[in-house]
């Protein structure tokens, strides 16, 4: 089975932020500089989806997703916070991951199956457990694909 989305090594960072917006701001600059895409573009669009409801999906996590020109498939980014951040999420919870998905414009099928595949990712408590514990985004990477290896086959 194809995976959903491509997820690049270098996509997968820790970071410092202490607001929302500096995340969504650090998230897009991690696509554009991994998936060569135009940053402001990348941030204008995600923060726009995120006008219509916050992203903060719950239990720690975000998940900013829109779609954007140019791109052949959905590609993602994963950010874990080096300490949680509000973020208006549903159950009023701070954010500690943040897992940004970006779908081609006209994919939508294909953009909700992948929000879809992420949503089911983090619903899985022992999942958000180990990423909040790995030591290093090569671990967190590492995991990451092993999860979606496993739930692809």
């Amino acid at each position: 089975m194809d995976f959903i989305y491509s997820l690049h090594p270098k996509a997968v960072a820790v970071i410092h932020a202490d607001s929302k917006q500096a995340i969504l701001e650090q998230l897009s600059s991690r696509f554009a500089q991994v998936y060569e895409l135009d940053q402001a573009d990348v941030l204008e669009r995600i923060e726009e989806r995120e006008k219509l409801g916050s992203t903060g999906f719950g239990r720690g996590v975000a998940i900013p997703h829109a779609r954007v020109p140019g791109l052949a498939r959905p590609v993602a980014a994963f950010l874990r916070l080096d300490h949680p951040v509000e973020f208006d999420s549903a159950d009023g919870m701070p954010v500690e991951m943040v897992f940004g998905l970006l779908s081609p414009e006209n994919a939508g099928a294909v953009h909700l199956q992948a929000l879809a595949a992420v949503s089911r990712l983090f619903r899985n408590e022992s999942v958000r457990d180990v990423l909040i514990h790995a030591n290093d985004a090569e671990a967190i990477y590492a995991l990451l694909n092993n999860v979606t290896d496993r739930d692809a086959a």
